[in-house]
């Protein structure tokens, strides 16, 4: 997973990357808001963010409330860093879109723990996106069952959307979980046996 640190204080930049990088994290480092914004909104985005709250350019509050009105960075997951400690900061921050809050200095074990929710989070945001994707793609199908489909009154086979022609069963079991067995019914097992009796 790829972490953003974006502080204009050098050795903090520093040092965070560093213990991030120990712990297997691929790290990004950038100086100011501006920098901040622009790997934010590259392709691929970083995963989580821990941004300073004063930076020139763009400073942290500003980059939060950025990132929480552009739908496609829904997910990224935000730490704002800072020196200030007072309980309105805090509100502030969160206020602003921040996802949590680190004070500096920082504490490594803190910052541990709190990079650790933040990558479950991320984790199960990517996995809810994936199932969402999986459901649409059922429904995409259910709704093609539902359609108005093109069939033969004689034979009974169904054209497809590439001008073929091919058996009920076949395009069932390709657009939906349906499973089929084979039997005779009795108006047919009669017909049968009366064709090979004359």
């Amino acid at each position: 997973m790829r972490i953003l640190i974006a502080d204009d204080d050098r050795a903090t930049t520093a040092m965070l990357g560093g213990t991030l990088e120990r712990w297997g994290f691929s790290v990004s480092l950038v100086h100011d808001g501006e920098a901040a914004w622009h790997e934010i909104t590259a392709t691929p985005a970083p995963a989580l963010a821990i941004v300073d709250w004063m930076m020139p350019g763009i400073d942290g509050p500003t980059l939060c409330q950025r990132v929480r009105q552009d739908p496609a960075l829904a997910h990224l997951y935000v730490i704002l860093l800072t020196g200030r400690t007072s309980r309105c900061d805090v509100v502030a921050g969160l206020d602003a879109g921040a996802d949590d809050y680190l004070t500096k200095p920082f504490d490594p074990e803190e910052l541990r723990a709190r990079v650790h929710v933040g990558s479950r989070i991320v984790a199960l945001q990517r996995r809810l996106a994936e199932r969402v994707a999986e459901l649409q793609d059922m429904l995409a199908n259910i709704k093609q069952l539902r359609g108005l489909l093109p069939i033969c009154s004689y034979c009974k086979r169904i054209r497809t959307d590439q001008n073929y022609w091919e058996q009920v069963e076949s395009y069932i079991a390709d657009h939906s979980d349906a499973q089929f067995s084979h039997g005779i019914c009795p108006p047919c097992f009669e017909k049968i046996r009366k064709d090979f009796s004359g």
